[in-house]
């Protein structure tokens, strides 16, 4: 069990991600293609992605045990760049980790290692600092995510950015206290504390320090938390899957069915996120149309359906975003705000 514990203070520094990490999702993938968790989810992906896979997992595998813990230093706070920036900053702040935290990281993994106390070749050399093995480390992290992340990135976002537009209502709806009980189940919100399945037993006290919510694609089933109590909180917790992600393909025959003013003004009212009762009343169609229209442009691939309540939240996709502004794809595949390329 995860117990979270807040302050007053706590609750008033409550805040949601910027939009999905991309160390965290790298990671966490890594332990999602080695196992058979999820199918529906997963399945098509794991399949995909171990196509592309050359050697990429050999130093991945020694640091990030397929279960338990793997060193914090994997997933930078970093910094003064925030939690929203993206890989390469994140690489940068892997680089600047001090060698006495990545012995005192590398440390805890041998201990929980089941075969044995003693930490590898390359995992040595990583604890004592040879020359160029962060370099190697972050190569790797790139490699691998360049096969298993990045192709999927404008759905991961997606779907982060939704469950952002979801968490954002119930914030303002209640505050603090209705954000805290909209979160997974998985997640129970007995006010000061926070309550999650978790495999050890743990007490996190923020002791003022609030706390950042990361909701993640390829986290499943259980929250994660860093296992050092000293770093920025954060609590990263899985996304609701409605359908498995699929590489990002332009101009598909759908995009075909969006001519027409009538769908032009349901995407632009979708823009902030919308329930079906909002849209027809914004756009003045019915609330069968409103329906209908949404689901056009979600198999489009321009928005997002969750279940809000006893409602459903429509958000718009990036693919979405960048069709209303008239973006181009010069922006950039982790563009936060623009395009994205695929």
């Amino acid at each position: 069990m995860l117990r979270i514990h807040f302050t007053g203070k706590d609750l008033g520094g409550v805040r949601m991600a910027a939009g999905p990490d991309p160390l965290w999702e790298t990671i966490l993938s890594f332990h999602r293609i080695r196992d058979r968790r999820g199918p529906l989810a997963y399945g098509e992906w794991r399949r995909e992605t171990r196509t592309r896979l050359n050697g990429e997992t050999s130093l991945l595998s020694a640091l990030v045990p397929q279960r338990g813990y793997f060193p914090d230093f994997l997933t930078p706070a970093q910094g003064r760049l925030g939690f929203d920036a993206g890989l390469e900053e994140g690489f940068e702040a892997l680089r600047a980790t001090p060698r006495e935290r990545i012995r005192a990281e590398l440390a805890l993994l041998a201990v929980g290692d089941r075969r044995g106390g003693d930490l590898g070749g390359r995992l040595a050399s990583l604890a004592d600092g040879g020359p160029g093995c962060l370099g190697r480390l972050v190569e790797a992290l790139r490699a691998y995510h360049r096969a298993a992340v990045e192709p999927y990135w404008p759905h991961i976002r997606a779907r982060a950015e939704a469950d952002r537009a979801l968490r954002g209502r119930a914030l303002l709806d209640g505050g603090a206290d209705e954000l805290l009980s909209t979160l997974p189940p998985m997640l129970r919100w007995r006010s000061p504390v926070l309550e999650a399945d978790y495999p050890v037993d743990r007490e996190l006290r923020l002791d003022g320090r609030g706390l950042l919510l990361q909701p993640s694609f390829f986290c499943r089933s259980t929250p994660v938390v860093h296992r050092d109590p000293t770093l920025p909180p954060v609590l990263v917790y899985p996304v609701t899957h409605s359908d498995a992600p699929a590489v990002t393909e332009r101009g598909g025959p759908t995009l075909g069915r969006l001519v027409g003013h009538t769908r032009s003004a349901v995407l632009r009212a979708i823009e902030h996120g919308s329930t079906t009762s909002e849209l027809a009343r914004r756009t003045g169609v019915s609330l069968a149309s409103a329906s209908q229209h949404a689901c056009v442009l979600r198999e489009a691939g321009l928005v997002v359906t969750l279940r809000h309540g006893n409602a459903v939240l429509h958000t718009l996709t990036p693919l979405g975003a960048a069709l209303l502004r008239g973006g181009g794809p010069s922006a950039g595949l982790y563009a936060r705000n623009g395009p994205v390329t695929s």
